[in-house]
Formats: structure tokens, C-alpha cells, sequence
């Protein structure tokens, strides 16, 4: 040291090594570091990387910001690219160039750089028969950037032998290779989670469920996120709340098999809301609520505010009383789901065109699920040509051959009545009663409204 700066020949070791360590530069980086979380273990490790070069390390800082990794993460990349500082910027320049050609976007590699400093470990070779095994599943350039921006661990953090294992075990279920490639597009967080200590418990879990490989695949289709949850934490106690509010147990496994996303939903901000409001305000009893539920799971996916309420208030304001809604919602749960426009234009024409009674409604609330050009309005004005009424459970349902057939036979009933050879037969086809028939309900309506009864009196006799 004394030969090489002989100005300092006459200094102590103490302020030569103190001289030597201020010009190097090394403590602002060190105070960079810390700065940016990393402990100094780390920092000895990024040091020792670059066999003292500190240059080196300061132009690495400038390529990876002009990749566009932010500052925060900068540090982290340094620390855990272990072999990051021994590699030319040429291969990184290749590395980077060629996620660019498969659909990532330049301006994310920094963030998938951030995500998975181990990408820039790879080879070109490596990486390349990574992204192989993603193109054979049918992925193109916009699912595959896509997937890597999201989660970029699914390229370069797993090994190939774990990747192909898990990719053997989800083909099990009975998914193509298209439909596993669009699911690891959509959820690439499934790569992450273990076989043994995830997927086989939850699958015994759903097998006892009375759950089939075929309805799994439903599940994993349209909810992969369901194989990524814990099971003791998040799936079992929901299981539990269905069983709870009076879902059968051999229904429970077709609830989930209907509506995957029920098991991704908050318990107490979404779930228990809903079954709530359907037993408060829409007037479900507590013996219904779980026939609802089983019948119609995608009730507890709809908005409180923006869907249930809104249609509530609908059909209250039609004058159909609490409990009576209760009842139809019970024969007919997907009755609050359809948009309030839809319902207002289908009443409408009950109402005015075909002078039917809020009675026939409340007898038989699927009259909204069928479709009023298609279905309600040509069968009204078959009626209305052969002077014939029926009640809208035998009017609406069944093919349009079926329906001709039962017009059929009332015209021949009245026919042989006309005649006076047989009095008209209606059970075959029941024809709706028109007289009185808007008090008789009105005041059936009122008397459930204004006496407390018993259940089995909240069912709207058949008048």
C-alpha cells in the first residue's frame, strides 16, 4: 500500500485503510443496501459475487433500472440472482430480448424480474425449453405474458420435474391439454402449491362428498382458485356453514359441483349476509333456506345492494306480502336474480294483455323464467284464437308440441260441453278460474299479513 500511494507512507494502517474504503466507494453502497432491507449477510454475498469489483455491481444497478426494476426491489435482485453477477450484460441482454418475443411486455420485466430474480440465473437453453413446456399446451404470446407478469415463480422458480409432475396429476381429472393450458394462464398460482400437502387432502375431502372426478373437473375448470385454498381454514368451514343452515349432506357436494366460487367467498362478509337477508327481508323460513340454497347457489354470489334488494323491493311493491315471497322464492329461488327490467316487462303483460290475477303469479313464479317473445306471448294468442284459458302451469311448460296437444283437447272439451254430450274435464288441463279471483287473493294475502299462523298456512291455497 505504501508503494503504490507513497503520499500515504507516513499515515497509520488505520487511516490508510480508512482513505482506501472512503475512495472505493464502498460504504455509500453498503448504505444503499441496508436501505433497501437487505441484511448484511446479504450484502457480503454481493459484495464477495463480484470478486470486489464495485463497478461491476454499480453498472448492474444501471441495467436493471433500465430494465425497470424499481429501486425497492433492486437490491433483492442483486441478493438472490445468485449467479447474476458472474453473467455478461449480452446473455442478460438475450435473456430479457427473448421474454420479450414470447409476450412479455418490456416495460414488465422489471416487475417479473422483481417477482423471480432466479430468471436471470437460466441459461438461454433453459429458458427457452421452459417456455417450450407452456407453448405445447396450446398457449400463445398474449396468455403466456400474461401468466409470467402475474405470477412470474410459474417460469423460473420450480424445476421441470415438479412442473411436469403437477401438470400429470391435474391431467387426472380428465382435463385436455388446451383446457389445463387455459387454466394455468388464468390461475399459474396452482404451479406453486404441493401435491402431497394440498391437492390429496382436499381431494379425499371432496371424494367424501360424494364429489365425482367429473364434477372436480368442473370445479378446477371453472374455479381453479379453489385447489390453491387451504382446506382447514377456508374450504371446511364453509362446508360446515352449509350443512349448518340446512343444506343436506348429500347435496352439499352439487352445490359446490354448481357454484364452484362459493368456496372463495368471504364466511362473514358475504356468505352469512346473504343468507340473512333472504331469511329476513325476503321471507325465506328457516326450514326453506337450504332448499333455496341447494336448489339455486348462485344466489350467494349476487350483490345484497345492486341485485336481492333491489328485486325485494320489486315484488313488494307488486303487493306480493313477506311471507308469500318467502314461498314463492322457496318453489322458485331463481326468481330474485333476474334483472328487475326483464320481471317489470313480463308483468306488464300479464297484467294488461293477458288479464291474468296476482294469484296466477304468486302460484306459479316461474312464469318469469320463461322467455316473452318466444314462449309467453305465442302461446297467449293461441289461446286467445280458440277461446281457451289454462292455467299458466300447464300453459307455459313442455315442448311447443306438447302445448299443442293440451290446447287440443280442452278445444274437443268444450267442443262435446257446447254439445251437451260431457261435462268439461279440467284436470287434465285446469282452466283459471275468473271470477273474483283478485279479492280471493288479495284477502288470502291480508290474512297472512295481519294474523301470525303457522308455517304450513304461509303456502297460498290454490284457489
Amino acid at each position: 500500500m505504501r508503494r503504490d500511494r507513497p503520499e500515504l507512507a507516513h499515515q497509520s494502517f488505520n487511516a490508510r485503510a480508512r482513505t482506501y474504503i472512503q475512495e472505493s466507494g464502498v460504504v455509500e453502497l453498503v448504505k444503499w443496501f441496508k436501505h433497501n432491507s437487505l441484511t448484511y449477510p446479504q450484502i457480503a454475498k454481493v459484495v464477495c459475487s463480484c470478486s470486489g469489483d464495485l463497478e461491476k455491481v454499480r453498472r448492474m444497478l444501471k441495467w436493471l433500472r433500465s430494465i425497470y426494476v424499481k429501486g425497492e426491489f433492486l437490491g433483492r435482485v442483486l441478493a438472490k440472482g445468485e449467479s447474476l453477477m458472474s453473467r455478461s450484460f449480452e446473455e442478460l441482454e438475450e435473456i430479457t430480448g427473448y421474454l420479450e418475443c414470447c409476450g412479455v411486455r418490456r416495460d414488465w420485466i422489471g416487475h417479473v424480474v422483481s417477482r423471480c430474480p432466479q430468471l436471470l440465473n437460466l441459461s438461454l437453453d433453459e429458458l427457452e425449453t421452459r417456455v417450450q413446456f407452456y407453448s405445447d399446451m396450446g398457449m400463445n404470446e398474449n396468455d403466456f405474458g400474461t401468466m409470467v407478469y402475474d405470477y412470474p415463480k410459474v417460469l423460473g422458480f420450480f424445476s421441470l420435474e415438479e412442473m411436469n409432475s403437477k401438470v400429470q396429476y391435474l391431467k387426472e381429472f380428465g382435463l385436455s391439454t388446451e383446457e389445463l393450458g387455459k387454466m394455468l394462464a388464468y390461475k399459474p398460482q396452482l404451479m406453486a402449491c404441493s401435491i402431497e400437502e394440498r391437492w390429496k387432502p382436499l381431494v379425499k375431502y371432496l371424494y367424501h362428498l360424494n364429489i365425482s372426478r367429473d364434477g372436480m373437473k368442473r370445479m378446477l375448470v371453472v374455479q381453479p382458485t379453489i385447489f390453491c385454498l387451504d382446506l382447514e381454514t377456508v374450504i371446511a368451514p364453509k362446508v360446515r356453514f352449509l350443512q349448518d343452515i340446512g343444506v343436506r349432506n348429500d347435496a352439499v357436494g352439487n352445490v359446490l359441483v354448481k357454484f364452484p366460487p362459493v368456496l372463495t367467498y368471504n364466511l362473514y362478509r358475504k356468505l352469512r349476509p346473504v343468507v340473512i337477508f333472504l331469511r329476513t327481508k325476503a321471507g325465506v323460513t328457516e326450514d326453506d333456506i337450504g332448499k333455496v340454497i341447494a336448489l339455486d347457489p348462485q344466489l350467494m354470489g349476487c350483490s345484497i345492494v345492486h341485485k336481492l334488494e333491489a328485486s325485494v323491493k320489486y315484488f313488494r311493491s307488486l303487493g306480493i306480502y313477506h311471507l308469500v315471497l318467502g314461498q314463492m322464492v322457496a318453489d322458485f329461488p331463481t326468481l330474485l336474480r333476474y334483472n328487475v327490467d326483464v320481471l317489470r316487462s313480463k308483468y306488464q303483460y300479464l297484467r294488461r294483455v293477458m288479464v291474468r290475477p296476482l294469484k296466477d303469479l304468486i302460484e306459479f313464479p316461474r312464469f318469469f323464467s320463461y322467455s316473452l317473445e318466444h314462449r309467453i306471448e305465442p302461446r297467449h294468442k293461441v289461446l286467445v284464437a280458440n277461446r281457451i284459458n289454462m292455467r299458466l302451469r300447464y300453459m307455459l311448460p313442455g315442448s311447443d308440441e306438447e302445448f299443442a296437444q293440451r290446447v287440443q283437447e280442452a278445444v274437443e272439451r268444450r267442443a262435446r260441453f257446447e254439445a251437451g254430450e260431457a261435462t268439461p274435464e279440467t284436470s287434465g288441463a285446469p282452466e283459471t278460474p275468473s271470477s273474483n279471483g283478485n279479492g280471493v287473493a288479495a284477502v288470502a294475502c291480508q290474512e297472512m299479513e295481519a294474523v301470525p299462523c303457522k308455517k304450513q298456512e304461509f303456502h297460498v291455497p290454490d284457489l
